[in-house]
């Protein structure tokens, strides 16, 4: 079954993104449905840490969070190279204010906290980047997902299983809102 059929999301996308944090939600995304669009700043290859391409197929000028119902933000060094575009950072912050999900994993909250979307939420990240979640007003929890609301943080891709299960289940559910709350 297909539980998220009709449903379009966007992965972000720049150089340097772990491999396996952009890869595995894509293919678990589109296994479950859902039309997967990479957004990066411009429309061409990026490479992962490890070299494995991803081109993306449209730029953050022409992302429109109305055509999306959640955006997954992959870690490695790529979210700090992410929020130096204006453009990509309002994409993320306009789908958090509408509520839509807003999953960032391992370095992905450093997009969150230039979206301006985690002060007082519960969140996880990579533990390097404790300091700035925490210093930009949320409460860290140590966990392989947390869910707080419509924002879903993962720390490693060894929690990359449970990420993608906390995704699919709340964009799956009725309400709109996670079954995790």
């Amino acid at each position: 079954m297909e539980k998220l059929k009709g449903k379009r999301i966007a992965i972000l996308v720049e150089d340097l993104f772990e491999d396996l944090e952009l890869w595995y939600p894509a293919i678990r995304m589109r296994e479950e449905g859902a039309e997967v669009i990479l957004v990066g700043p411009e429309k061409k290859v990026y490479k992962g840490k490890y070299g494995v391409p991803a081109e993306a197929d449209i730029t953050s000028a022409q992302a429109k969070p109305e055509d999306f119902d959640a955006v997954i933000i992959p870690g490695g060094y790529s979210p700090d190279r992410m929020r130096r575009d204006p453009k990509l950072v309002d994409f993320v912050r306009e789908v958090g204010r509408r509520g839509k999900v807003v999953a960032a994993i391992c370095h992905g909250p450093w997009m969150l906290i230039s979206a301006g979307l985690i002060k007082g939420k519960k969140v996880t990240s990579f533990f390097a980047i404790k300091d700035d979640v925490v210093n930009a007003g949320a409460e860290f929890v140590d966990a392989e997902v947390v869910v707080d609301g419509n924002i879903i943080t993962s720390r490693t891709p060894k929690d990359l299983p449970a990420f993608c299960k906390a995704i699919i289940e709340s964009l799956a559910s009725d309400s709109g809102g996670s079954p995790y709350k």
